[in-house]
C-alpha cells in the first residue's frame, strides 16, 4: 500500500475544525518499534513496528517513496520477532546486527474521514501518544495527520491550509518514533564550509540513499527504487572521480566496487525505462499492431525479469555487503585535506573539459559521440554540485537540460536496438512502426541538443570563468 500523508504540530488544546464527512471510530493501539543497534533503519527513513490492536498483532514495514509518501508492507505475526519476509527485505541493514526493540508508543486516535460529493478524500486524525518505558509513561506528545484515501495532491494541500488556519503548524514530517530515538542528522556544511566536510556530507547522503532504497528493490513494487539507487551509485562515483586530485588513490577500491554494482543495476533500470516508454507508444498503435507490440513487450519483460534476478543475487552477495561496509568506513575516515579554495576549482576544471569536448565534437556527431558528450555533461554537473554554491544554480539547471535531451536521444537509440533484437516474423510490422517512432524521437532531440549545450556553456562561463 502507498501511504500519502502530511503531519502537523497542533498547539495545546487544539480542536479539529469542522470538516465535511463523518467521525472515525476511536482507536487505541500499541506500536513497538524495531531497529538495528546503530539505528540504520531510522537513519535511512525506514520504520519497522509491531502494532497490537483489538487482540490482533500486525508487523508493518514502511519504506520511503516520493515526497509525502511511503510504501507500507503489512504481515500478521506475533511478538517473537519480525516475520521472515520482512527480515529478508532488510538484509543489508541486518549486517549491523539483529533487529531489536527501540521504542514503544501507545496511541489514542480520533478523527474524521473527509468526504466530498460522496467521495472519501482523506482521514484527518489527532493522535495522543504516550511513550512507554515498561509500564511507566516516559513521555507524551500530540500529532495531527492527514492521510489521503481517494483524494489527490490538491485535496492534501487544501486540507493543509484549513488545518493551518485553525492553528496547526508544519512538522518535519518524520515518523512518530523519530521523536524518541537519538539519530544522527546529516548537516550540509554548504559551499562555505570546509572541503573535507562537504565531501563527507555528499558521500554520506548517497550511502544513506542506498540504505533507504535497498529494501524497495528487493520488494520490487516500484521501479523508482532501482532508479534512485542507481543515481546514488552514480553520484558517489562522480564525487570520487571529481575529488581524485584531492584524495588521490584513497577511494579507488570503493570506486571499483561501485562500478561493479552499477553494472548489475544498469540493465534493470534501462529496461524499466524502455518498457514504460514502449507501453505508451504501443497504446497509440491500431488494435492488430498493439497485440503484436504486446508480444515484443513480453519478450523485453522476460529479459527484465532475468536481469532483476541477477541484481537480487548481487544484493544478497557478501561482496555487496562488504561494499556497504567499506563505503561507511570511507566516509568516516576521509584523509585530511588542505584546500584553500574549497571545491570550486573542481567545478571549474570539469566545465573546461566539457567545453573542450564540445569544441572537439563534429557538427553532426555519431550516436556514440553524442553519448560521450552526455557523460561529460553529467560529470560537469556533479562536479558543480560538489561546490554547492547558489551562484551555480542556473548552470546546474542548464546541464540537467543537456543530460535530459541527449539522454532521450540515447534512449531512442537503445530502443531501436532492443526492438530489433526481439522482433520475429509475426511482430515485424509492429516493430517497424515502433522503430520509426524512435527514429523520429532521435531526430527531434538532435535538433535540440546544441542549443541546450550552448546555454549550459554560457552559464558555466559566467559562473566559473
Amino acid at each position: 500500500m502507498l501511504e500519502r500523508e502530511l503531519k502537523f504540530e497542533p498547539p495545546e488544546g487544539f480542536q479539529l475544525p469542522e470538516l465535511e464527512g463523518h467521525a472515525l471510530e476511536s482507536r487505541l493501539f500499541t506500536s513497538t518499534y524495531y531497529d538495528t543497534p546503530p539505528r540504520s533503519l531510522a537513519y535511512s527513513g525506514i520504520t519497522l513496528r509491531r502494532r497490537f490492536e483489538n487482540g490482533v498483532s500486525r508487523w508493518q514495514l514502511k519504506l520511503p517513496r516520493e515526497e509525502n509518501a511511503r510504501a507500507e508492507i503489512e504481515v500478521l505475526g506475533g511478538p517473537v520477532g519480525p516475520p521472515d519476509e520482512l527480515q529478508a527485505l532488510l538484509t543489508a541493514h541486518r549486517r549491523h546486527g539483529a533487529l531489536e526493540q527501540v521504542a514503544t508508543l501507545q496511541t489514542r486516535r480520533d478523527g474524521v474521514r473527509v468526504a466530498d460529493d460522496g467521495r472519501s478524500i482523506a482521514d484527518v486524525t489527532l493522535d495522543d501518544v504516550e511513550v512507554l518505558d515498561g509500564r511507566r509513561t516516559a513521555g507524551h506528545f500530540v500529532e495531527l495527520e492527514v492521510e489521503l484515501v481517494d483524494g489527490d495532491t490538491g485535496d492534501l494541500e487544501r486540507l493543509a491550509r484549513i488545518l493551518k488556519d485553525a492553528g496547526a503548524q508544519d512538522s518535519d514530517g518524520r515518523p512518530k518514533v523519530f521523536r524518541v530515538l537519538d539519530v544522527d542528522e546529516l548537516v550540509d556544511p554548504g559551499s562555505k564550509g570546509p572541503a573535507l566536510e562537504r565531501i563527507r556530507y555528499l558521500l554520506a547522503v548517497q550511502l544513506r540513499e542506498l540504505g533507504a532504497r535497498d529494501p524497495g528493490i528487493r520488494l520490487g513494487d516500484d521501479p523508482d527504487d532501482v532508479h534512485q539507487f542507481r543515481v546514488a551509485t552514480r553520484r558517489t562515483r562522480a564525487v570520487l572521480r571529481a575529488t581524485e586530485p584531492l584524495l588521490g588513490e584513497a577511494m579507488s577500491g570503493l570506486g571499483s566496487e561501485l562500478k561493479w554494482l552499477a553494472g548489475v543495476l544498469g540493465p534493470v533500470r534501462d529496461l524499466d525505462v524502455l518498457l514504460a516508454h514502449l507501453q505508451r507508444e504501443a497504446a497509440e498503435l491500431g488494435d492488430d499492431d498493439s497485440r503484436s507490440a504486446g508480444l515484443l513487450l513480453a519478450a523485453l519483460g522476460r529479459e527484465r525479469d532475468t536481469r532483476r534476478a541477477e541484481l537480487l543475487r548481487a544484493l544478497d552477495s557478501d561482496r555487496y555487503l562488504a561494499l556497504l561496509d567499506a563505503f561507511g568506513t570511507a566516509v568516516s575516515t576521509l584523509p585530511v585535506l588542505d584546500v584553500d579554495e574549497g571545491l570550486r576549482p573542481l567545478a571549474r576544471g570539469a566545465y573546461r573539459k566539457l567545453r573542450k569536448a564540445v569544441e572537439a565534437t563534429p557538427a553532426d556527431p555519431t550516436d556514440d559521440e553524442l553519448h560521450a558528450l552526455r557523460i561529460r555533461t553529467k560529470r560537469a554537473r556533479y562536479a558543480a554540485e560538489l561546490d554547492g554554491g547558489k551562484d551555480l544554480t542556473k548552470y546546474l539547471a542548464a546541464l540537467k537540460r543537456v543530460q535530459d535531451v541527449i539522454g532521450e536521444h540515447q534512449d531512442a537509440v537503445v530502443a531501436e536496438e532492443r526492438l530489433r533484437a526481439v522482433t520475429t516474423a509475426g511482430t515485424a510490422v509492429a516493430a517497424g512502426r515502433l522503430i520509426e517512432r524512435e527514429r523520429s524521437r532521435r531526430r527531434a532531440r538532435r535538433s535540440e541538443y546544441r542549443d541546450a549545450l550552448d546555454v549550459a556553456l554560457k552559464r558555466g562561463r559566467k559562473a566559473l570563468d
